[in-house]
């Protein structure tokens, strides 16, 4: 597990310090001394980045809910030869210019940043946060007499948190040290307040979707609060930022772009609310209200004949 831990850090060494060096920025030049609000801060900055792809993924997924009765007519069409079924609709989404997988886009250039945060938060951003206290511990704990945080084992390092060393150092709000995993009521807070948020912005960005890929997206947050409690508070802090700004942006985004486009019926399927009669008429096709429906009329169609006169019989008997 150590090992493949280790080669996903080497593989995203580059990234993590490009990210740590906008960290440090952040803390020091923008938001003060709280290393929580630092990452906050660049939250906000790579969902400020992302937000023409936000657009782009908006337009997408109202482009794909107007084309659904086509789709899924396509669907039916093929049904029984699946290798065409996919043939045909992945022609389908070039002939419109549609990228189903576009909102996935967002999410996955998200998921980087996440990566070079928990590795910052295992051993680099200790560094920053409570270095001199890390080097006294540790000189004191192994009777060494090191001078400086880079000449600390980094498994070290990984094993201890700044609350230990210094604390106070890591706090944030409720929080005692971003820098290790939440316990006890600040734990409970803290995955209420991801779950609540992740739900809404969940229920914000797929209000287009499709209802079975709806319901999965809103049971993945319960299942990513198994595995994230175990990780530092400070992921969690990244995460329910993304969240709320996912819930304002999804605000803001669907009144500039407008409501979804409604979906046309397609043709020869009959108009809303009308319903076929025993004698061939469709009810509720804008017969004008006192006059009588003719049955069988159409377009084209010749008059009713007039009825025939009765002769009168004349009184005298043969």
């Amino acid at each position: 597990m150590f090992i493949v831990a280790n080669v996903i850090q080497e593989a995203f060494s580059p990234l993590i310090a490009v990210f740590e060096s906008i960290l440090v920025f952040i803390h020091a030049n923008v938001v003060g001394g709280s290393w929580g609000l630092a990452i906050v801060g660049l939250t906000v900055l790579i969902r400020a980045v992302l937000v023409p792809l936000t657009l782009k993924q908006f337009r997408s997924m109202q482009e794909l809910q107007r084309l659904a009765p086509e789709l899924k007519a396509l669907q039916e069409k093929y049904k029984d030869d699946k290798q065409r079924q996919q043939q045909e609709i992945m022609s389908f989404y070039r002939e419109h210019k549609v990228n189903p997988f576009a909102s996935c886009l967002p999410l996955l250039l998200q998921l980087p940043v996440f990566i070079s945060l928990f590795y910052m938060l295992r051993t680099d951003l200790k560094k920053h946060i409570c270095g001199p206290a890390l080097v006294t511990h540790y000189n004191t704990a192994y009777h060494s007499a090191v001078a400086s945080v880079s000449g600390i084992p980094a498994k070290y390092i990984e094993k201890t948190n700044c609350q230990q060393v210094a604390p106070g150092s890591g706090k944030f709000l409720f929080l005692p040290d971003i820098t290790n995993k939440a316990t006890g009521a600040a734990l409970i807070v803290l995955l209420v307040l991801y779950v609540g948020s992740q739900l809404a912005s969940t229920m914000m960005m797929s209000a287009s979707a499709d209802p079975n890929q709806r319901r999965l997206m809103m049971v993945l947050p319960l299942f990513f609060v198994i595995i994230l409690y175990r990780y530092p508070a400070g992921l969690l802090v990244y995460w329910i930022t993304t969240n709320l700004w996912t819930i304002g942006q999804g605000y803001f985004v669907r009144r500039r772009i407008g409501p979804p486009p409604t979906v046309s019926p397609s043709k020869g399927a009959p108009a809303a609310g009308g319903k076929g009669s025993p004698n061939g008429r469709t009810e509720g096709s804008g017969t004008v209200k006192g006059e009588p429906a003719l049955a069988g009329a159409g377009v084209g169609s010749a008059p009713p004949p007039p009825p025939r006169k009765k002769k009168k019989r004349s009184g005298r008997r043969r």
